[in-house]
């Protein structure tokens, strides 16, 4: 793991985030605009999922509406973050906020595939409704949550 580490470090890529004074900060706002992005966008449909009307919109035209601007912002999240984790690899992977921050980043994605694979399949029942099934409102509570850790733990990266 070490040696793959290393290749990452010293790639070019990673050289010109480090030499270069204006790549790491521009790359890091870029990276934080895009999570709040992603943050903002999966709120207002997860606050939908648990309970709070949107105005006029069931849940699945919300989604419909919001889920692009979230995957454009997470492309966007994702791509930052490489090119943040390349120019100091082997420094992240030891830190606990890291770890935390892939650690809830796989949970929100299982919460993601399991919301998708059960009561999504199911939205025609409760698409319009005020208050939606139990288990949707945790998916949507849990998701929450979850991002919000997500957010956390990232912010703390660079402090520890």
């Amino acid at each position: 793991m070490s040696d793959i580490l290393h290749s990452i470090e010293t790639s070019p890529v990673a050289q010109f985030m480090r030499e270069n004074a204006a790549a790491l900060p521009w790359t890091a706002t870029l990276h934080v605009i895009a999570i709040t992005l992603v943050l903002g966008t999966i709120a207002i449909v997860d606050l939908r999922l648990v309970g709070y009307p949107a105005h006029r919109r069931s849940a699945r035209q919300l989604m419909r509406e919001m889920l692009p601007f979230t995957w454009g912002a997470f492309a966007l999240a994702l791509a930052t973050g490489l090119l943040l984790f390349a120019a100091h690899a082997t420094d992240y992977v030891g830190k606990g906020p890291f770890k935390g921050k892939m650690l809830l980043l796989a949970l929100a994605g299982i919460n993601m595939a399991v919301f998708h694979v059960t009561a999504y399949r199911r939205i025609g029942d409760w698409d319009h409704a005020l208050r939606p099934p139990f288990g949707v409102r945790i998916a949507g509570g849990l998701s929450l949550l979850l991002w919000v850790g997500v957010t956390f733990a990232g912010r703390w990266i660079g402090f520890v």
